[in-house]
């Protein structure tokens, strides 16, 4: 626990919808200049940059850690919520220079408690808060509320939570149900699945009041997708890791001659080359999130994710001139052994014992990769059908390329300096 002092900590307040509003102008600019073919790749390489790259400033996905402990006559909630994203919703960040000082965030611990208790309920169940403090996890400062639940809960107790929901639609809760000489219980929390009150009921529980939620409107039975939805969510909004894909598709359907760029004849001629990439990149990035996961290896986030941008632009380089002599399936291999670990946190922070850890373990890795066959997939055939424009070596491989290098270097000085240079 952080008691009295804090490091500082860089706000991302960016809203995903924004992001996503500049993507899909891109993308319709691109749809009015179909008659001119050779734009084409280029269009589709910047609509694709711009929604991979949202947004900028983050690359793990944005989860709070849920902890209730059932208790025969002392049942507790304990919450823990990054302060990056509580900033967004409360803006934490007073002075407004992108960064969370100690005093700023002790201002706000009033607001950040009221917040979560009204987000955040137990049905048939009095709460009160009892302690607050900070627990500083792997990537980054966490506040951690404890809320005192006056019940006795049941076999399947019902938890409402819709902390971030107008904010950040793809955050989780990861809630842990731990009963006396049982194993726990892991469900995995959408806010965007809470049903909305009755009409006419309070729109938030008020503290110290019983939370009733009626059963048809719990979430639980609906938002406990389990690990594996939470594997392919990870991957999707992991744009690094998707943007570092992208950039080893990208020449997939081409060949590289004497005399340049060809397209590639067969679907199958690409499909070889994509699937020995992926498989490496698949195979590494397992072993290293098991033993991140397991904690037999661990490496500072401030190390990993520069790392991973790193990787962005070295790949993107490789595509405009060769540096890996040809050597990139085993390079993809050694890359993907460093985006394994920032997969890895979600299952390391949640301490779970073995058998409930190596299950969660199998889920979480079969989401990633259903996730990701679903990217590349998609990535590979728009590529192949747009191989034959004579722009494509130009303007997709080339322009794309020089593109994921401008931000895959500008993610790399965001996450070694601890500055926001992106706007998005």
């Amino acid at each position: 626990m952080i008691a009295a002092s804090i490091e500082l900590f860089r706000g991302s307040r960016t809203s995903r919808t924004s992001a996503r509003c500049v993507a899909a102008g891109v993308a319709s600019v691109c749809r009015m200049r179909q008659g001119l073919k050779k734009w084409l790749p280029s269009c589709a390489a910047i609509s694709i940059g711009f929604a991979m790259s949202m947004p900028a400033a983050a690359h793990k996905a944005s989860d709070a850690y849920l902890l209730l402990d059932a208790q025969a006559q002392a049942a507790s909630l304990r919450v823990d919520i990054a302060l990056r994203d509580l900033d967004a919703a409360l803006d934490i960040d007073s002075d407004g220079d992108a960064k969370l000082t100690w005093a700023e965030v002790r201002a706000a611990l009033p607001a950040i408690e009221s917040y979560a208790v009204q987000r955040i309920d137990v049905a048939g169940c009095a709460s009160r808060a009892v302690s607050r403090a900070l627990e500083q996890r792997a990537d980054g400062a966490y506040a951690a509320l404890t809320l005192a639940l006056d019940c006795t809960l049941p076999a399947e107790p019902q938890v409402r939570y819709r902390v971030l929901r107008e904010v950040d639609p793809t955050h989780r809760g990861l809630l842990r149900i731990q009963r006396p000489g049982e194993a726990p219980t892991l469900r995995v929390l959408d806010p965007t699945l809470d049903a909305p009150a009755p009409a006419g009921a309070s729109a938030a529980p008020q503290v110290g009041a019983a939370a009733a939620v009626p059963r048809a409107q719990a979430p639980d039975e609906r938002a406990a997708t389990g690990f594996l939805g939470e594997g392919v969510h990870h991957i999707v909004t992991g744009y690094d890791h998707v943007l570092f894909l992208l950039c080893l598709l990208l020449p997939a359907v081409m060949r590289r001659t004497r005399d340049g760029w060809q397209p590639v004849a067969r679907l199958g001629d690409a499909l070889w080359p994509v699937a020995g990439i992926v498989t490496a990149f698949t195979i590494a990035h397992s072993v290293t999130l098991t033993l991140a996961a397991l904690k037999l290896i661990s490496l500072p986030s401030s190390f990993i994710e520069p790392a991973i941008a790193a990787t962005i632009a070295l790949a993107a380089l490789d595509n405009i001139r060769p540096i890996f002599a040809g050597h990139r399936g085993i390079v993809t291999f050694g890359f993907g052994l460093i985006h394994g670990f920032g997969f890895a946190g979600v299952l390391a922070e949640l301490d779970l014992p073995a058998g409930h850890f190596a299950w969660a373990l199998f889920q979480f890795n079969l989401g990633i990769e259903l996730g990701q066959m679903a990217i590349v997939a998609v990535a590979t055939a728009m590529l192949f059908g747009l191989r034959g424009q004579r722009g494509y070596p130009a303007l997709a491989i080339r322009g794309g390329s020089v593109f994921a290098i401008v931000v895959g270097v500008l993610w790399l000085v965001e996450r070694i300096a601890d500055v926001s240079l992106l706007p998005l």
